[in-house]
């Protein structure tokens, strides 16, 4: 288990300092936790004993396990595929039933790593025509930000897919104005660029940032109004997005069923013009 879960998991039976610890904790995780033991005692503003006692509720033996675990995750975190790849991965049924099999039981998870309350809000904030909607994924996950992209514009209008050269960014961010969403996508091997640009669009321009993310969850939450954490291990030599995929068609669906009539008259305009007969060059 995670030290992020271990934390949530302990909530209900933490005190009002142990609080004020795992809130410090999980703002800046999993940095935060890889500082000497009285340094976030003093950004936390609780004592050295009162962070052992804390460590020892969340099922740790002492501050250097719990420094360990943080390490093993962020190491994690930076796996390339060929720190991934497990030639001797045993197969059950054939390859490909065993990898949807796999792929199936992702998505499982994601439904109960993003509950139906927070899922609603995202929806929300999407929806919300005051809102413009800035989009963008790191250097693979932009295929699931481009994918949203595509939808949410049939939807509704304001809705942009940021380029992949950052000397293009500043434009971008000058157009954004106070509660617009910036949606990123980042998993690991998290980009930094990416960090900055959600640190700029809050710092800056006071937009919401909403981040899909991996469970060892990207530097970009620390600046997150919303994060969503989806399985993305496949137990194979690459990564799997199924359950990212699964998500994103999950808030564009439910976000244009729930108004229908704005939808349909969007997507048939839409249409009308997409398939208004080019000129003839001749």
């Amino acid at each position: 288990m995670m030290i992020r879960e271990r934390i949530v998991k302990a909530a209900d039976t933490l005190t009002t300092g142990e609080r004020k610890l795992a809130a410090t904790i999980l703002s800046d995780y999993p940095f935060s936790g890889l500082s000497p033991i009285h340094e976030l005692a003093r950004h936390s503003e609780v004592s050295a004993p009162s962070i052992s006692r804390f460590v020892t509720k969340i099922g740790l033996d002492g501050y250097q396990e719990f420094q360990r675990e943080l390490i093993s995750e962020l190491k994690q975190g930076l796996r390339s595929p060929l720190d991934l790849h497990a030639p001797d991965r045993p197969v059950e049924g054939g390859f490909l039933k065993d990898f949807i099999a796999k792929s199936t039981s992702q998505m499982a998870m994601a439904a109960d790593a993003i509950t139906e309350e927070q899922f609603i809000r995202i929806c929300n904030l999407l929806t919300d025509p005051r809102r413009r909607i800035y989009i963008l994924g790191g250097r693979i996950s932009d295929t699931i930000a481009k994918h949203l992209t595509f939808h949410l514009r049939l939807i509704r209008k304001d809705v942009y897919h940021l380029p992949a050269d950052d000397e293009i960014w500043p434009d971008y961010l000058l157009r954004m104005r106070q509660g617009d969403i910036l949606y990123l996508v980042d998993f690991r091997r998290y980009e930094a660029r990416l960090d900055r640009l959600a640190n700029q669009a809050l710092q800056t321009r006071q937009a919401r940032v909403l981040l899909m993310t991996d469970k060892w969850i990207s530097p970009i939450a620390k600046h997150a109004h919303e994060v969503m954490p989806v399985p993305i291990d496949s137990g194979t030599l690459w990564d799997t997005y199924s359950a990212a995929l699964a998500v994103t068609e999950a808030i564009v669906t439910h976000i244009a069923e729930h108004d229908w009539d704005n939808t349909r008259a969007r997507m048939e305009a839409w249409e009308t013009l997409r398939l208004t007969p080019r000129d003839d060059p001749t």
